[in-house]
């Protein structure tokens, strides 16, 4: 009992620390649009991917898979890896003006602490986004046997992909205070795009 209540008091604090440093910092909206941006990324990235496995004429689930991971891995990483990079730089400019101004080093104060935190914050978002939302369309080759019909698989993907992008207009309507369906129906027609775009290129199969 005491062992959960004193990992219920370290919850509360770590919960209340990131929240501090989160008034500090101000990194919460840089996450949420690096959420939408690259989730966003991801889901088109991948129905790219799927059209040119399909007009390509690849009809082996597991062919698919392994390109659809190594391209939402490779996403991921240059995600996590660019922010990192660019809010680093961008964090430490920030602090370093203020050390100048200050005459201090705030490297170990609550300035510093939320410097970093924000930093690792905006790249795991950055990075695991796309990851993820990428993975999230590729989910019915997973399952391929069960389904038997490899173009139900890819139009399930898609299917899949076009709803990803659907629900991702609707958060940033939910953001923007606008309609919810309307910024769905944006996002909607940029997967329906890059189909059509896809499928009128001069690939043989």
């Amino acid at each position: 009992m005491g062992i959960w209540t004193m990992s219920q008091r370290r919850l509360a604090k770590g919960i209340d620390n990131i929240r501090e440093y989160e008034q500090i910092a101000g990194f919460s909206q840089i996450a949420r649009r690096a959420l939408a941006n690259n989730s966003f990324d991801g889901v088109l990235t991948m129905i790219g991917v799927l059209m040119g496995n399909y007009l390509g004429n690849i009809r082996d689930p597991i062919t698919v898979i392994r390109i659809g991971i190594a391209t939402s891995v490779s996403i991921g990483i240059s995600g996590l890896w660019g922010a990192y990079l660019a809010e680093s730089a961008e964090r430490e400019r920030e602090l370093s003006e203020l050390e100048r101004i200050s005459l201090n080093d705030l490297s170990e104060t609550k300035i510093g602490r939320a410097s970093r935190m924000a930093v690792v914050i905006v790249s795991l978002v950055d990075g695991l986004s796309p990851l993820l939302s990428s993975m999230l369309v590729l989910l019915p080759f997973f399952v391929a046997s069960l389904i038997d019909n490899i173009v139900v698989v890819y139009a399930l993907s898609l299917g899949i992909g076009m709803l990803s992008l659907f629900g991702l207009g609707m958060f940033l309507g939910h953001i923007s205070g606008r309609s919810l369906v309307g910024y769905g129906m944006r996002t909607v027609v940029a997967g329906i795009v890059a189909i059509l775009v896809n499928a009128l290129l001069p690939i043989n199969s």
